[in-house]
């Protein structure tokens, strides 16, 4: 009785924000609408001072902080998201496959205006999806899929239930990902604990267990892949690459960053071997996971759906925000078109560079510069929706850089957007948005130049 007395007192903080914590992520589960804007912020808030309260004083603690890890998962287990609608869509696409119907193929539009319902709850989960959503062919890779499958192989008629498997696998994911974070830590003499930057993190909680999002599934091969890299078992690397490049496109941009991690000065040609079998194995396995998909009109419907993130969706953008602003004053008109073509080239262009002109052969300045190419890929896209700040994020762990961790938090100022006094007015409030890159744009730059200059003078 005395020794429980005695941790009581001697843990009383860590176990207040531990309770406190357990009762915010109720009430975000289960006791919280979209549009209240107010408490939204108030529940995030406490939830991220709670949480670096916790990291703070459990940080040595590495076996309690992943127990704490699955307790707040556990919260969300019967919660319908209540941030986003997507799941919706995980599950028409699911229950497609098991009818035998490529999911890729037709919208779900399509079915509705022909009065078929090719899965059970077709209306429930059309009104659920939105007009929008079920109007665009699914643009989720064949892992993904996957996923959705397995959800629906067990619950085929019921959302909840779906909705349950799917929350099993992402929190398996994110378990994966602390287990295999931890080791790559370990093997680069880092600390430890980083890794909770990301797996504690109440973003990464709310977004990926909470409102079900696959990233945490990409992000998990993502790290098993960089584990085997640095393991020098780059065959197997290149496997599960393509394992996450399947779960989300994304890791595709992370290629040309591999070229000075195997073609070194002393060996340049058996490195340049190795990088050509690392590629071939990458895309070879990515497309053979394609394969059981293919149709002569899936190439057409996917890519015209990967087009429309670049030339017609707009949400939480930065610098596009900035130059479309500057076509509006000289043209008249939202040059969306245009300028979302010229994006992806930037972005190449700048992927290229830092693949050829900046040093990436050791393991920390490769992820360094994996974390500044998905950075400026997202500061000048058209769309930034919140859950993709989670790849930054872990990048972040393994780097010197915490600017995606501000994000993380910043990142709830998306969903308060459409704040507006006009309640018939659907734009986005570009305040908001103005204050959120406000924030991350000052962190980012202050680490970039001014807190690196500061390092290397007190080095020299």
């Amino acid at each position: 009785m005395y020794a429980s007395t005695d941790f009581v007192k001697k843990h009383k903080t860590p176990l207040i924000l531990v309770l406190l914590s357990v009762i915010l992520y109720w009430c975000f589960a289960y006791n919280l609408i979209r549009t209240e804007y107010l408490k939204l912020l108030f529940l995030y808030t406490s939830l991220f001072i709670a949480f670096y309260g916790i990291l703070k004083q459990l940080k040595t603690n590495i076996t309690c902080l992943g127990y704490l890890a699955f307790g707040f998962r556990a919260v969300f287990i019967l919660a319908i998201p209540n941030l986003s609608q997507d799941f919706y869509r995980f599950l028409w696409d699911g229950r497609l496959i098991l009818e035998g119907i490529n999911p890729y193929l037709n919208t779900v539009s399509f079915y509705i205006e022909q009065g078929f319902s090719p899965v059970a709850q077709t209306e429930a989960l059309r009104e659920g999806m939105g007009a929008l959503n079920a109007s665009h062919y699914t643009n989720y890779p064949p892992i993904n899929q996957l996923c959705f499958v397995i959800s629906s192989i067990f619950t085929s008629k019921s959302i909840i239930g779906s909705v349950f498997v799917m929350r099993l696998l992402i929190i398996a994911a994110d378990f994966g990902t602390l287990y295999f974070g931890k080791k790559l830590l370990q093997g680069l003499n880092m600390p430890v604990h980083a890794i909770f930057w990301y797996v504690l993190n109440p973003f990464i909680i709310i977004e990926l267990t909470g409102n079900l999002h696959f990233e945490g599934v990409m992000i998990f091969f993502l790290v098993w892949s960089m584990y085997l890299l640095h393991l020098k078992k780059w065959q197997w690397a290149a496997v599960v690459l393509a394992l996450s490049i399947s779960v989300k496109l994304i890791p595709l941009i992370f290629l040309p960053l591999f070229f000075q991690w195997f073609v070194k000065k002393e060996t340049p040609f058996k490195g340049l071997k190795q990088l050509i079998a690392f590629y071939c194995i990458t895309l070879g396995t990515t497309l053979l996971l394609f394969l059981p998909f293919y149709n002569s009109e899936f190439i057409n419907n996917y890519s015209q759906t990967v087009a429309l993130w670049f030339q017609n969706f707009e949400f939480n953008a930065s610098i596009y925000y900035i130059a479309r602003s500057i076509g509006y004053t000289f043209r008249g008109y939202n040059e969306i078109a245009t300028i979302g073509k010229v994006t992806p080239v930037l972005v190449v262009l700048f992927v290229f560079l830092i693949s050829f002109f900046r040093k990436n052969s050791r393991f920390t300045a490769l992820t360094t510069a994996m974390l500044l190419a998905l950075s400026f890929y997202y500061f000048t896209t058209t769309t930034v929706h919140p859950w993709y700040v989670a790849t930054l994020l872990i990048l972040s762990v393994f780097t010197r850089y915490r600017y995606p961790l501000v994000w993380s938090y910043m990142i709830i100022f998306s969903y308060l957007a459409y704040i507006n006094l006009n309640k018939a007015d659907k734009s986005e409030n570009l305040w908001v948005i103005a204050l959120e890159y406000s924030v991350v744009y000052g962190v980012f730059f202050w680490e970039l130049f001014i807190k690196k200059s500061r390092t290397e003078l007190h080095l020299e």
